[in-house]
């Protein structure tokens, strides 16, 4: 079982009388009155970057400065810590401590390696796994940090796979999941993507202590424009998947779907007017376990998808205009968007594509 969820009064508590002094009226007071925090990457109207934790109104908590944009982040339950990921094809990423115990750490990827923008810890915390790019070889490679000592990158496993995205860790630490996009990059050339005609996606189990590989779904050659980008896992242990896709406008590939360790992939079979209205990209998905729900977001297509886990059936669909981040709440998602929203309240900020959830649900 995941570590209970860190709510408002857990936070405040562990961050401390002192950090809670720092804040403006406002903020405290938002604070006071949220059930969760929430974090995000965001680019401000200056033009710099930044990430923030919020409230669960939307108010914004803290800014902290970042050199470059991020993307994805992680946290970690068991010890308070987080990380957020450079946007590829960045080399950074900030470790910050939550409990406010300690100051945050840099850390860059190594020789000819790159962050994908996403990563994971193991659920005791003495580990982080990082998906990034050995772009010379071009293959993905999962970067292993050491918590216990400044993060010291300790070596890598292989993803099996190209374009390696999002990633998270099973329940009992054992197993790390795997989105590989299939897309060839090289920083060479920015975020230009080299073979959209030959993409090779697919989606990975690997074992978490030694890299071998557990199970690899390769999708269909009539699905190979259809990049694997995130995943979540729900309460029965089933990883939940979203892509995004790379061919033809007017086709309607399927955009989401689950399996389990041992069982081939499943597609979600979304009606095709909720299909459209996707835009063929996926850009987000988040599970609320509590609820048994699965939540999807379309920047392209300005759209919130809440599908009911166990049926598949869709539950609620919401308009929002440039949907980006999406994360477990007490009554289903919490949504951020492109252009300052999160949950229908509006910063003057740019929200990033993800935002995490301090805990779960």
């Amino acid at each position: 079982m995941r570590t209970p969820l860190l709510d408002r009064r857990s936070f405040t508590k562990m961050a401390g009388a002192a950090w809670a002094a720092t804040l403006s009226p406002s903020s405290l007071f938002a604070l006071e009155r949220s059930d969760a925090v929430f974090a995000s990457g965001f680019m401000a109207r200056d033009g710099s970057f930044g990430l923030a934790t919020l409230a669960e109104d939307g108010t914004v908590i803290e800014r902290v400065r970042l050199p470059a944009r991020s993307h994805g982040m992680a946290h970690c339950v068991a010890t308070g810590q987080a990380a957020a990921f450079a946007r590829r094809p960045g080399t950074f990423a900030l470790i910050f401590d939550t409990q406010r115990r300690q100051a945050a750490t840099v850390i860059h990827a190594g020789p000819d390696r790159h962050f994908f923008g996403h990563g994971c810890f193991s659920p005791d915390g003495r580990l982080l796994y990082a998906s990034e790019n050995d772009f010379q070889a071009n293959r993905g490679v999962i970067g292993l940090y050491d918590a216990t000592d400044r993060y010291r990158r300790i070596g890598e496993f292989d993803s099996y796979g190209i374009g390696t995205h999002d990633m998270t860790v099973s329940d009992d630490g054992r197993t790390l999941v795997v989105a590989n996009g299939g897309i060839e990059t090289h920083p060479d050339f920015g975020r230009t993507k080299l073979n959209l005609d030959h993409m090779e996606p697919s989606l990975a189990l690997i074992e978490a202590a030694t890299g071998a590989l557990v199970q690899r779904h390769a999708l269909p050659p009539a699905l190979r424009q259809l990049s694997t980008r995130h995943v979540d896992i729900d309460s029965k242990g089933r990883v939940w998947f979203a892509c995004q896709y790379e061919g033809r406008r007017d086709d309607l590939p399927p955009l989401a779907g689950h399996f389990s360790a041992g069982e081939d992939i499943r597609f979600l079979d979304l009606p095709a007017e909720t299909t459209a209205r996707l835009a063929n990209y996926v850009g987000a998905i988040a599970v609320n376990r509590a609820r048994g729900l699965v939540g999807l977001t379309s920047p392209k297509g300005g759209l919130a998808v809440t599908v009911d886990a166990a049926s598949g059936r869709i539950l609620r669909e919401e308009a929002i205009s440039e949907a980006a981040g999406i994360a477990p709440s007490p009554l289903g998602f919490a949504v951020s968007s492109y252009d300052g929203r999160f949950d229908g309240v509006r910063a003057d900020l740019a929200w990033d594509q993800h935002i995490v959830r301090f805990g779960r649900l």
